[in-house]
């Protein structure tokens, strides 16, 4: 299957749907790794939308990408109360340990506030990080 006929069947997959832009964009960042030109002209035209309407909401998420990234990403939270725990110490340890292998992206707040620090990695929570589990959440990349 070519990436437009795959295209055309993200899109279809929310026909009728009111407001059906985000949960389009999200099946296409998941299925191709990203969000690239041809992409947003193609979904803007099957939604009677602008392209310029399209590509707001790609360059407003930051979640979504124009080019796929080489490595896995790992999103570790830097909200106050990760903060707290320790989350600035764990992104400096993990820096070396990621390097080649991970990118290592800051959010703020993964919404497990009382159990930090936390991280995301492939659409999974991790809590109660330290050193150790974070770099062995590397190591299984």
């Amino acid at each position: 299957m070519d990436h437009m006929q795959a295209l055309d069947d993200l899109i279809a997959a929310h026909a009728g749907r009111e407001g059906p832009l985000l949960p389009i964009l999200n099946d296409v960042q998941a299925a191709f790794g990203c969000i690239d030109e041809p992409a947003i002209r193609h979904i803007a035209a099957a939604l009677n939308l602008s392209r310029a309407e399209v590509h707001g909401v790609v360059s407003f998420y930051h979640d979504y990408r124009a080019v796929p990234t080489p490595r896995p990403i790992i999103r570790l939270c830097r909200a106050e109360a990760c903060q707290a725990r320790g989350a600035d110490a764990l992104a400096a340890a993990m820096a070396p340990v990621a390097a080649g292998r991970a990118s290592i992206e800051s959010v703020y707040c993964l919404g497990l506030c009382s159990v930090g620090p936390n991280a995301m990695v492939g659409g999974a929570l991790h809590a109660r990080l330290d050193a150790q589990s974070l770099a062995a959440l590397v190591e299984a990349l």
